[in-house]
């Protein structure tokens, strides 16, 4: 029995790690927070559920799921670079439109996939949670793959450029808003490819399935940054993935304390804070070393 919860929450983590790296294109290499995730992720989701009922298979739909939430940051990014919004205001103006067109997309505010094929049939008749397993470890395995062959064209090397000093791409040719825009969009598009995967896991997509999204993703990059400091841009990507993982144990973990499933927001908002704190923690703790061992000398 414990076996099987390892395996889900592992099952978990690798579903939820799709949203962690679509976070880490804007927190980490844009450096600036995009709020467009709390309305593209359920918007991947519904684009997906909606074009799985009405029998379209659920690997196009996933497609069509990427490309809603591209939609979505393009959206963003014209707001953000042309209409001069900041972007924390952009992502919240397009984060609220998109709760009608959910709406608009279902017509209803939930919709159940009973009855119908989802992505993970593909490896029925394996044991419990297994299915989402090797589902997440292919998509995540394609998806690494082809944004490290991106990073390393030179439109993704602008795209770096951008992250690391605006002025100086710019300096260099670089149309820096293209690259925000650009960024925007890939970002909410994996961020949407892991709303549909979420809602075929659960079986059904929902207008405010989209809440509290950016805390799971987060704590993903916090805890691989944590637990491996400085890294290649492959090696974060991978770190960003045993973080997921890893967060969904602490979850677990939580849980089997046997603590009110109904505050689980609260309990993963708290695991986030503490994971945010423990740089500065080790900071003090390294300070006050240094300070005893000058005493003492």
């Amino acid at each position: 029995m414990f076996i099987s919860l390892i395996i889900s929450a592992i099952a978990d983590g690798l579903i939820w790690a799709v949203l962690g790296i679509g976070l880490y294109l804007t927190y980490r290499i844009l450096k600036f927070p995009d709020l467009t995730t709390e309305g593209s992720f359920p918007l991947g989701s519904a684009v997906a559920v909606t074009a799985i009922v009405s029998g379209v298979s659920p690997i196009l739909s996933m497609g069509l799921a990427v490309l809603a939430g591209m939609g979505a940051g393009l959206v963003t990014g014209l707001l953000y670079t042309k209409g001069k919004v900041p972007v924390i205001l952009a992502g919240i103006l397009v984060m609220t439109g998109l709760h009608s067109v959910i709406l608009f997309i279902m017509q209803r505010p939930n919709l159940s996939l009973l009855n119908h094929d989802r992505i993970y049939y593909f490896f029925q008749g394996l044991p419990d949670y297994y299915d989402v397993v090797f589902t997440g470890m292919i998509v995540l395995a394609l998806l690494i793959i082809l944004l490290l062959g991106f990073f390393y064209t030179r439109l993704g090397q602008a795209f770096i450029a951008t992250g690391d000093n605006e002025e100086m791409a710019r300096s260099l040719g670089i149309h820096t808003d293209k690259m925000k825009i650009l960024g925007l969009m890939i970002s909410n598009g994996i961020i949407a490819l892991a709303g549909s995967l979420v809602a075929q896991e659960l079986g059904y997509a929902d207008v405010n399935g989209g809440t509290g999204v950016i805390v799971i993703g987060l704590a993903s990059l916090i805890i691989g940054e944590v637990l491996f400091g400085n890294l290649k841009l492959g090696q974060r990507l991978g770190a960003v993935v045993i973080g997921s993982i890893l967060y969904q144990l602490l979850l677990l973990g939580v849980i089997q304390l046997g603590l009110d499933t109904t505050y689980i927001r609260i309990y993963s908002s708290v695991i986030l804070a503490i994971c945010l704190m423990i740089p500065q923690i080790r900071r003090s703790l390294n300070l006050g070393t240094l300070i005893g061992k000058g005493e003492k000398a």
